[in-house]
């Protein structure tokens, strides 16, 4: 994303999540522990325009997204927006489903490695905002549910059909977005959709410290990886290799290259600037 601005100014307080910023580590904690942080209209644009403005700032390096109180997150609320559309009409509708797609796009596309930490349950919407995070940490009784069938709706929300395959193939995609089961943190890391299962409460720690580490690293080396591995999913070889090759000449002229060089002379640890 683009770190030029137009004159609006950042946004003094967000309503609808909590977050703080600490030396490149941002911890963005969804907050209604009451309703298992089901996500509302503004939840969901509140995430929408925050993701833009981190990433605009250049001083975020890497980003923890978790929940408040017993739950990462259960889904959309079922009376704020599933009762609500049932009020709207088709281009209503459609500007609805943008936005939330539009939250899934900014997870993939921002400059820096999102780390979900999932405790409890990862449910419909919530499910797949874990599923757009780079790295998924969870409690061993975390569960995730693809709920979209339950409610009649397609199981591809939000991007899942895109995404859920090129995480755990097609196989296994089908039988989580058609029928809707719970999946466990056992299996879940089985199949490829979880990181790292962590003890029991201890997922926004290690997720905590995950971030610090890719925050510590060469953070311009990280961003050029995700969008790499974002952009090439649908990319014929030829084409792949050659952005890779562009990547790379890019990256060979910055200096956090120079100083890994330096630092491999000199015996000493790197001094990464993201640059």
């Amino acid at each position: 994303m683009s770190p030029f601005t137009g004159s609006a100014a950042p946004t003094p307080a967000w309503e609808h999540l909590r977050l703080t910023v600490d030396e490149g580590v941002a911890t963005v904690t969804l907050a209604r522990p009451d309703k298992l942080n089901a996500l509302t209209f503004g939840a969901y644009a509140d995430l929408r325009d925050l993701l833009a403005e981190l990433s605009r700032t250049r001083s975020v390096r890497a980003l923890v997204l978790g929940g408040e109180g017993r739950g990462f997150c259960s889904g959309g609320d079922v009376d704020e927006i599933i009762g609500a559309t049932l009020a709207m009409d088709t281009a209503q509708l459609l500007d609805f489903n943008r936005m939330t797609g539009q939250v899934v796009r900014a997870l993939r596309e921002c400059p820096f490695p999102v780390v979900a930490a999932v405790h409890g349950v990862a449910a419909g919407a919530g499910a797949v905002l874990a599923l757009a995070a780079d790295f998924r940490v969870a409690d061993p009784s975390a569960r995730f549910a693809f709920l979209f069938t339950k409610v009649g709706l397609s199981g591809g929300d939000m991007g899942a059909a895109y995404l859920l395959p090129r995480v755990v193939g097609l196989g296994h995609a089908t039988r989580l977005l058609m029928l809707g089961e719970p999946v466990r943190a056992p299996e879940a890391e089985r199949i490829g959709l979880l990181s790292e299962v962590t003890d029991e409460g201890g997922a926004d720690e290690a997720a905590t410290a995950l971030a610090r580490r890719l925050a510590d690293g060469p953070a311009l080396a990280y961003a050029q990886t995700k969008a790499l591995l974002t952009a090439e999913l649908d990319m014929p070889l030829a084409a792949s290799v050659e952005l890779d090759a562009a990547t790379q000449a890019l990256l060979m002229n910055g200096e956090d290259y120079a100083e890994f060089h330096a630092a491999f002379a000199a015996k000493r640890t790197p001094k990464w600037r993201g640059r």
